[in-house]
């Protein structure tokens, strides 16, 4: 132990506080300082108590603080004491979280850090007698040792000394330092269960729906108008099929406020219990997930019964994986001391976390920002890397604990894209399962929430991209690292002890890797664009450790025929893209496929057959490894049938299934479209700069898309679902409430398009439930008419005075990351001065859902975003009272989007896209009220906005036109005359 580490004791407290700092001396004196007094006093007093320290080093305008922090930073402490609990980080929001009176905390000073400080100490030294003391004891002498600064203050409220010998360590008997954080060793193992039965097809009732959900919400909730009856036609969904193929499809559009959360949970669990089956809930985003299982804890308070019936699924990459944890672990000695902190914070945490999830789940938001990002992508889960049964730790995985708790489970909660993935490997054979007859736990009930989405889910799901960061982690996933530090065994490794001694194995292996070169080598990306870096390319790889050498006559150097089709990508890009010159290196460019420029097809068909070579004898070696499960039946343990099973799913999945689109989408370059034919898919090049990549690190791809996405989202759900609810509070494009008949058909004919239930054989059941909100009173809604939204300094301005108008309590909406950031650099500060602080999106180094967490909790804040949080973001009560966006949202005009508007408008090209912008304004005004109690102002800073589109506002709000002055005096008499009221 290091007698050298501050103690919290009496220690300074600093915090930012409306445009000024707010320091509590050592001496017990409150002072208010300005940014430039904090940084000289920084020099001279002791370590201060400060909560988020990085975002308050951003506010001093001082560099990051890193690990070890220089700072006693209050949420380290709370990390170290309430492991797996999230909390807004800020002093309000910490304050809340340990208990804190609300009412009490509208102005917070420095003062309130050791108040904070006393409760989380006692909290710790409870813990301590609760028999946790030993564990404690362990975590805090390795923290010690990396220099953590809150060792002292936790080993004095642990009475660390009394549990350390005579040469001050731990006894032997004792858990040792480096023992606490090998969690796996502590963690619960699975364990292989008879396989559920098929579920049975009951139907249930609308009466039984109702009472339901009469139970879950209880005698005191709010009576929501429609709820009910909501409920009662989602039983439709439930109802048993009465022919292959063709679901019973429920096409439900429930208003904002309705309740349909519940309202869908009601039956969804009824069939579930009815039936022993499972129904699968699908959303759009993580966050949203989230909201829906703290919905699912109404009806399962218990918390060993909430777990029992209800699992939260996502895909690999947002789970800790315990193999990347243990090698992060053995390698922490080489490395900064800041990598142990983390790996001490993750290790308290994953013995605590209810399903391991590092994103969106029980591990705070903020964790990355202070213990580092890098550390929480070196243990997640990363795509193609996992080796399933050959994993030491695959009995204790989280994410296999949560398949196999999905199969036992009554409500699973995923997302459109790995609801859509999984039912298209579940129809190839290629199920996460492991058991022979993983088809008996497809679902058969789904509920589509959030169903606007559907064709932007099945987008991303089916569309193929061969670019070269794509097949250059196809040729790593193949090769494995070739010289650079990481777990990337390649194929070789991960088979070895399979293949090893089976010529029928070993050859096509071999072959495959070497055919593997012709992927894009590291480096790639530097000889792809080499105006921009002006690097020498690297040395070839030197193969001979994989392949033994060969002596072979002299041949000219071939260059590889990934990297040349590449280039011409790119050639081709950078000829025809309406961007041009030096400019265009630096953002994403798109041109057509069709015509091609020169040598373009020959290089097409040169790469085809180079990925035909790869994928050949991948396909053998992946049909000879099934044969032997067969042929050695007899002699395969369990652990090696399950290792055999993976890893011909995995050749499939990872490798198969790409190559052969990739192989297809080459053939399409000697197919150009015939003029005025309708294309099945839309094939087009694109270049761009990958997010946080270096300047010089360009990508370039051929895509593919679905013209009409919702064609392999109904193909691939035909077969496995019975019955399907598809819900927003946005599916039709209402024109208001005096539409003709015609046109309500026309509105419900778009619905169905958009979530592809008119390619299902039978038509969906249609209800439509009112929003129970009083708009017209309730809300009021402007479009500003003297600010040029093209101007980030009008922008700023705008921005800047609406938010000031309504006290905080604003949510800025924008179509463009740039203009955010612009408009967020120039008005911080100024709102910071008055007390209104301001978070945003894409600049604050925090998840979507912790800045959320932040804007709900701190009353007066102001946060901007894009798509996620136009679409994401419920926040009832006073804390959202405004909402601004900076531009109508019309669709993003590139060339997928070009072919859409042009084959599935109808001939209606415009009214395509006014139908997109409509839906989205009504998403972005669906923010504003979430209660019967909200009131707000939705404000549009464009002052071109046709007057058709605004029939996407809800009956009864009138929207004025008016200069920006004269709005914000109408949004602050408006809230004023509400709190009145109130």
């Amino acid at each position: 132990m290091q007698p050298s580490f501050p103690s919290a004791h009496d220690a300074p407290a600093l915090i930012s506080c409306h445009g000024r700092f707010s320091l509590l001396t050592e001496d017990g004196e409150l002072l208010s300082l300005s940014a430039s007094d904090v940084r000289e006093r920084l020099h001279a007093m002791p370590c201060p108590l400060v909560v988020h320290a990085p975002a308050l080093a951003r506010k001093l305008g001082l560099p990051p603080t890193g690990q070890p922090a220089p700072w006693l930073d209050l949420l380290e402490l709370f990390a170290f004491v309430f492991p797996a609990q999230t909390v807004a980080p800020t002093p309000r929001g910490l304050a809340i979280a340990l208990g804190l009176d609300e009412q009490n905390l509208h102005t917070t000073e420095a003062d309130l850090l050791p108040n904070l400080l006393s409760i989380l100490l006692g909290a710790l030294a409870r813990q301590a007698k609760a028999g946790q003391s030993e564990l404690l004891a362990a975590f805090t002498v390795r923290l010690g040792q990396a220099g953590w600064v809150w060792t002292g203050t936790v080993a004095e409220t642990i009475d660390l000394r009394a549990r350390l010998t005579n040469n001050g360590k731990l006894a032997e008997e004792a858990t040792q330092p480096t023992d606490a954080l090998r969690v796996w060793r502590h963690l619960p193992k699975w364990e292989e269960q008879a396989q559920r039965p098929p579920p049975a097809s009951n139907p249930i009732s609308p009466a039984e729906a109702r009472e339901r959900l009469t139970r879950i919400l209880g005698s005191e909730a709010e009576i929501r108008s429609g709820q009910a009856d909501f409920a009662s036609v989602s039983t439709e969904a439930f109802a048993p099929r009465a022919m292959r193929g063709d679901p019973a499809i429920v096409l439900a559009e429930a208003g904002t406020g309705t309740g349909k959360t519940l309202g869908y949970i009601a039956p969804a669990s009824l069939w579930a219990e009815r039936n022993d089956g499972a129904v699968w809930i699908s959303t759009y985003t993580r966050h949203l997930q989230r909201q829906i299982e703290q919905e699912t804890k109404r009806l399962y308070p218990d918390p060993a019964a909430h777990r029992q019936h209800v699992v939260l699924r996502k895909g690999r990459e947002n789970y800790l994986c315990l193999l990347n944890m243990e090698e992060a672990v053995n390698s922490a000695a080489s490395r900064p001391a800041g990598v142990s902190i983390a790996l001490c914070m993750l290790a308290r945490w994953a013995m605590a976390t209810a399903d391991g999830d590092l994103f969106g789940g029980d591990l705070p938001g903020w964790f990355g920002d202070l213990f580092g990002h890098g550390n929480l992508a070196g243990v997640a889960d990363r795509r193609g890397e996992c080796i399933h049964g050959a994993c030491a730790h695959y009995q204790r995985c989280f994410v296999e604990h949560s398949i196999r708790r999905a199969h036992d489970a009554s409500l699973v909660i995923a997302n459109h894209a790995l609801v859509m993935t999984q039912a298209a490997y579940a129809q190839a054979g290629m199920s996460d399962d492991d058991e022979a007859g993983a088809q008996a736990n497809t679902p058969s009930r789904y509920v589509f929430d959030e169903g606007h989405h559907l064709a932007d889910a099945a987008d991303s799901a089916f569309c193929a991209e061969l670019s070269g960061l794509e097949a250059a982690e196809l040729r790593r996933w193949l090769l494995g690292a070739e010289g650079r530090r990481s777990r990337a065994r390649g194929l070789k490794r991960r088979l070895d002890d399979l293949v090893v001694g089976h010529p029928k194995l070993e050859n096509p292996l071999d072959a495959a890797l070497l055919a593997a070169t012709a992927l894009p080598a590291p480096g790639w990306s530097t000889r792809l664009a080499p105006e921009v870096a002006n690097e020498p390319p690297p040395e070839p790889m030197d193969l001979s450790t994989l392949f033994p050498p060969e002596p072979v006559a002299d041949q000219p150097v071939m260059e590889n025929p990934t990297e040349a089709f590449l280039r011409l990508l790119r050639q081709q890009a950078m000829a025809r893209s309406a961007e041009g010159g030096k400019q265009a290196i630096h953002a994403a460019m798109e041109c057509d496929l069709h015509p091609l420029i020169p040598d373009m097809a020959e290089a097409g068909q040169q790469l085809a057959r180079a990925l035909g070579r790869i994928v050949e004898p991948l396909r053998t070696l992946s049909e000879r490894l099934q044969a032997r499960l067969e042929d050695d039946a007899d002699t395969l343990d369990a652990t090696t049938r399950g290792r055999i099973e993976a890893m011909t799913r995995a050749l499939r999945r990872r490798a198969i299934s790409r190559l052969d689109a990739w192989i297809a989408m080459l053939a399409a370059l000697d197919q150009p479209p015939e003029p005025g034919s309708t294309p099945a898919h839309v094939h087009f090049i694109r270049l761009e700069r990958r997010e946080k990549q270096r300047i010089n690190e360009q990508d370039v791809g051929l895509y593919r898309h679905w013209l009409d996405p919702t064609i392999p989202f109904a193909g691939i759900m035909a077969v496995p679902a019975q019955g399907m609810l598809m819900t927003s509070a946005t599916l039709r494009d209402q024109q208001g409430s005096t539409q003709e008949s015609d046109e309500a058909e026309t509105a419900w004919e778009a619905a169905e398009a958009r979530t592809g239930a008119n390619h299902f054989p039978s038509p969906a059941l249609r209800a439509s439930l009112a929003s129970p909100f009083d708009y017209a009173r309730q809300t009021r809604a402007f479009i500003v008419t003297d600010v040029d939204n093209s101007s980030i300094v009008d922008l700023s301005a705008a921005f800047r005075t609406l938010f000031q108008s309504s006290g905080g309590g604003g949510l800025g909406l924008f179509t463009a990351i740039s203009r955010l950031r612009g408009v967020y650099e120039r008005i911080a500060p100024t709102l910071e001065s008055e007390g209104l602080p301001l978070y945003a999106q894409h600049v604050d180094a925090m998840d979507n859902n912790t800045l959320v967490d932040v804007f709900r909790t701190e009353e007066h804040a102001c946060l901007l975003g894009t798509d996620a949080m136009r679409d994401g973001v419920d926040v009832p009560g006073n804390a959202l009272r405004l909402v601004v966006f900076e531009r109508v949202p019309w669709p993003r005009p590139d060339i997928l989007h070009r072919e859409r508007r042009i084959h599935l408008s109808g001939g209606d090209p415009k009214g395509f896209d006014d139908r997109i912008a409509r839906l989205r304004l009504r998403q972005a005004f669906g923010r504003l009220i979430r209660r019967q109690s909200d009131r707000g102002v939705f404000v549009l800073l464009d002052r071109r906005t046709p007057t058709r589109l605004l029939s996407a506002f809800p009956n009864g709000v009138a929207v004025e036109r008016c200069g920006l002055a004269q709005t914000a005096r109408q949004i602050s008499a408006f809230l004023a005359e509400q709190a009145g009221q109130a």
